[in-house]
This record gives structure tokens, sequence and C-alpha cells, in this order.
């Protein structure tokens, strides 16, 4: 497999500060020498994620996640250890080298880069187009809809001629392969083998990583005839609807500066409300959220206020979107919209401050659940309370402590007209059940190590000369049986490197999981025991498992019968002797 020259990952690793990395996506505080922050790996209240910059390595105490910069990135961003290195060589302006051959990832790498640069291409041909003679229709109703030059140059709004090849003509004589036009999604094959623009006759929203980097399209109907009214790029190797928020490229320094997002459904919603200066506003693009997106969304807010249609379609998806949102964490409120009137047709109606005013006074999600859930049900009758518990038991299994939990239960059995007790009692009932069926994130057993074994992990991270002259001394079978002996066999490999890049090196060759063990050890404040008192320690487990395994053959031949096996037993009791001796030297 390519890779990118060790000399290179050392240099980058260098330059990546593991906190200004975790800082792009977290929120961090300084705690005595390290960073504090609440986890982006998982739901959590009280900050349990820990960043230390002098080591280079994270850890967080509640979901076990650990490892270094790459690693973080790794799992912050779902790449391979290849992309990771990419994204941090970009991020902090290193040019890439080239892979060490060329293999399969550096083929992979230069399609992602053509595919990216075609969509930036389009865009700019969409954006052309609209203000050539045949974009003056979809200019028009741009401007019937409200929306100013700047708003439209702003997100790069456009126009798809309705001919049918304009777009294939203009990237082939730019130099792009037909197949690879198709791989963008933007061009569509008929059955005579004809291809022809995906994009006809439509009004153009580029769609954007939260980097900004253009990734795909979605394109509005003119027509009101013209079927589907909406048409998107579909999956490619650049885009998976379910991982990207329309907007959110625009809007996420707002985010994070509130600590709070709108989410609305549409590109016009979006574009109205960010036009009328409410601007920490993201579109899920007329569906309910995922979990991917949910996951996007914590690195920017806390908090999140579901602003979405109110027909049946769109508070349905607003139920849905909040209940994820809850169990990821986030404080979660609905905006309800008077008049069957949507974000954009509500902006342009009574204007921004009406529109603010209204995300001000939105309602706790748990309330308004437990409303329009008591809708459908004759709370008057034993039979309608009983059906409206049995649908409120699953919301509040899910929700992601005892307290919130507890808090709802008192809502809820006021509504429900039903003692709290009862209600309490059935709500730890269905979370107790719902964990049995969750599946839990594997994370090493610490458990399972020796004070030990974790003291000599504790030193290849913060005393790594004093770790690897320790190690020295073990020999190999001093190593066999252990939970750890992975990691300190790759600790052992790193004998003649410089010192200060141990830790480092350390954990670019472990596994995810051993990494993150090396890293919850490394998160404790003190070692548990000096490298000596460590080694000496395991010498003597050594030896007394060898001990014990002596005299199970001892016992074993003495079964058989000892005249028959006295010479063998003389043996095994000397070497019993021997190893005793071992045993109380290294006690001393």
């Amino acid at each position: 497999m390519p890779v990118y020259p060790q000399s290179f990952i050392e240099d980058l690793k260098a330059q990546a500060d593991i906190v200004t990395v975790a800082q792009d996506y977290v929120s961090l505080r300084r705690a005595g020498s390290s960073y504090k922050g609440l986890c982006p790996f998982h739901s959590e209240k009280t900050p349990s994620f820990t960043v230390n910059r002098e080591k280079g390595f994270f850890h967080c105490f509640g979901c076990g996640a650990g490892g270094d910069v790459f690693k973080f990135v790794e799992l912050q961003e779902g790449l391979g250890f290849q992309d990771a290195v990419k994204h941090l060589a970009s991020r902090f302006g290193l040019p890439l080298p080239a892979l060490a051959d060329d293999g399969t990832s550096k083929l992979d790498a230069a399609e992602r880069e053509s595919l990216l640069k075609v969509h930036e291409l389009a865009t700019a041909f969409f954006r052309q187009q609209l203000q050539e003679s045949g974009g003056a229709r979809a200019r028009r109703q741009l401007e019937e809809r409200g929306l100013s030059g700047e708003t439209i140059e702003r997100l790069g709004v456009g126009y798809a001629p309705a001919r049918g090849e304009d777009l294939k003509t203009h990237l082939t004589g730019a130099g792009f392969p037909v197949a690879l036009l198709a791989r963008a999604g933007l061009l569509v094959q008929r059955d005579d083998g004809r291809t022809l623009d995906r994009f006809r006759g439509r009004l153009v929203f580029p769609i954007s990583r939260e980097s900004g980097a253009v990734v795909a399209f979605g394109c509005r109907a003119l027509d009101p005839d013209q079927q589907p009214k909406y048409l998107n790029s579909p999956e490619t190797p650049i885009y998976s609807k379910s991982r990207v928020l329309y907007g959110l490229n625009i809007t996420k320094s707002e985010m994070r500066r509130l600590g709070y997002a709108i989410i609305v459904e549409g590109y016009f919603d979006f574009a109205q409300v960010v036009q009328a200066g409410v601007t920490p506003v993201v579109a899920s693009c007329g569906t309910a959220l995922t979990p991917s997106q949910a996951h996007l969304l914590r690195r920017f807010a806390t908090s999140a206020v579901l602003s979405f249609d109110p027909d049946a379609a769109g508070q349905g998806a607003a139920a849905r979107s909040c209940e994820l949102l809850v169990t990821q964490g986030f404080k979660v409120n609905v905006a309800i919209l008077p008049g069957g009137l949507d974000p954009d047709s509500f902006v342009k109606a009574n204007g921004a401050r009406a529109y603010q005013e209204l995300i001000r006074a939105s309602q706790p999600y748990l309330d308004y659940l437990l409303d329009r859930t008591a809708a459908r049900h004759d709370l008057r009758s034993d039979t309608g309370r009983r059906s409206f518990l049995g649908d409120m038991l699953q919301v509040a299994a899910r929700l992601p402590d005892a307290t919130a939990r507890d808090q709802f239960a008192d809502r809820l059995a006021m509504k429900a007209r039903i003692t709290e007790e009862v209600v309490r009692a059935e709500i730890r009932k269905a979370a107790v059940e719902r964990r049995t069926t969750v599946t839990t994130r594997e994370v090493p057993n610490l458990g399972k190590l020796t004070q030990a074994e974790k003291g000599l992990i504790w030193a290849l991270v913060h005393d790594a000369a004093a770790a690897l002259d320790a190690l020295g001394e073990l020999d190999e079978p001093d190593l066999q049986d252990l939970s750890s002996q992975s990691v300190l066999r790759a600790g052992l490999v790193l004998a003649r490197s410089p010192v200060a890049s141990v830790p480092s090196l350390l954990l670019e060759r472990l596994s995810t999981g051993e990494a993150q063990l090396v890293a919850a050890i490394a998160a404790e404040a003190a070692a548990p025991a000096s490298p000596a008192e460590c080694v000496r320690a395991l010498k003597r487990l050594h030896c007394e498992r060898e001990r014990a395994a002596v005299q199970r053959e001892i016992d074993r031949l003495q079964d058989l019968g000892a005249d028959q096996n006295d010479q063998q037993i003389d043996q095994l009791w000397q070497r019993k002797r021997d190893l005793m001796e071992q045993i109380e030297a290294l006690r001393a």
C-alpha cells in the first residue's frame, strides 16, 4: 500500500498542534497542563474529553476514544490514515509529497481532486448562465421570491440551461472526460446510450462541505408542472447527502459564536432567513436529520431550534430530527410557524424581527412533543392514557441521562394524570431494556492490565527515556500472556528512536483500540509506579506464573505415581525453589 514518507509524517505532526485541531471541532478550556471540553465522539453534559498538547494525545474518560492528532482526525472526519494526513497537511499549509508508489490510493485521490475541480467549474458555469439572456426567467423568479442580488451572489445561485448538453460541452471542452462527468453526477445516460446534462431548465443551488468546497447541486424546477420539483445530485465519491448540511459553510462561524443553530428545510427558507440577518441557520433539504448530520452540527452548536414547515410532513420530520438531536445531547426547541407559513413566506410577510421573536419564543422539544402526542389520544379514558404513556416511554428511554428522564417523567405524569412514581418506574424499565439492545462502542479494558503494565505505558508517554531503559531489562518470556504485550513490544522497537518522538511514534504503530488504551493511561495525573518497579513486578509475575505451572506438573506426575517419576519430580522441585528465590529477590 502506498504511504507518505515517515519524515513528512513527523514534520506534519510537529506542525499540526493537536489542541488547535481539536478546537476546530470542540470548545476547550485549559485545565492544568491539559485542555478539557465536551467529547465530540459521544453525547455528554460534563466534560470528560482531555487534550495534552505537550505529549500530543487526546483521551475521553467517558467513551474511551483516544490517540494522536491523526487518530483524532480519522475518528472525527471518518477518514483513513492517508486521508487524515491530507486533511492535516491542507489545514496547516504543508505541500503533500508523492506517495511511495502509484497504487490505488493515489488514483482515488486524483479522481477526488478531479471531481472537486469539475464541481468548481460547473458552479462558475451555472452562475454565468444566470446572467446570460437565457437566464432571464430564472432571474425573474429569484426576484419574485424576494432574493437580493447580494444574497444570490453569496449563495452562488445559478441557472442550468434547458437545451441539454451545454454543461457537457463546456466541461469536455475543458478537458474532462464524459466518464468522469457521469461519476460526478452531472450527466445522465439515456437508453440509447446518449449522455445529457442531468440538470436542465432549473435554478441551481451549490451544495458545499463545511469547508466551502462544492460537492453537489440542488436544483429547483422553474415550471409548476416540471417534475420532480427538486432534483439533487446523486451520491458520488465526494458527496453523501446524509453527511452534508446546506449552508453550513456560510453560517458555521455565527453558530460557534452564538452556540445554537436554527434548522430549516429548504434552499429558499435558508436564503430568506440569512438575507434577513438571522445567521446561525442551516437547511436539512426537506428531510429529517441523520446521525452524521447531527454529529457534524455538534461541532459548532450545542442547542438547536427546529423551524420546519407546519404541514404534516414538515412536523413529522421535525419530530424525528428533534428526537435524534436530543439523544445527541442537544438542547432542542421547536418554533411553530402560524397560518401554514414556512420560514421563507413568514419572513417575507412579517420581517426579520418577527421571525427572531418567534425563534426566541420557541417551545422546548419535549413540551412540544407532549402536546403533539397528547392531541392524538383521549386522555379522559384509561385506555387513552395508557396508549399515550406507551408512545412516550420510548422517547423518554432515549434521553441521555437519568436526571433528564426524571424531569420528563414529571411532565408526562402531569399530562397523563398518572402518578409520578408509576411513570418514573416505567421509564427506568424502558431505559434499561433499551440499553440491553444498543450496540456499545468497543473500548479497551483497563481492568485486565496490571499496575506494572499501566506504569510502563504511562512512562512511555511521559518519561520515555526511563521507560525504554526499563523495557530493555525485560526478556521475551516476561511479555508473554500480558494484555499489553503488543503495546510494550511496540515500545521496545523504538529503543533507538529520539526520546522526544517516542510518544507520537508509539501511537502511530498501534491499532485504534491500543491507541485508546495508551491515551487513557497517559491521561492519568501520575504514574502508578516507577518504570524500574514495574519491570521487577512483571518479572516477578512471570516467575509466579511459571512456578504455578511447575507445581501443576508436579501434581500431575505425583498422581501418575511418584516412584516412576521421582527423578523428574526432583528436577521440577529444584526449578520451583529457584523460582521462589527469584521471586523473593525481586520483592526486595
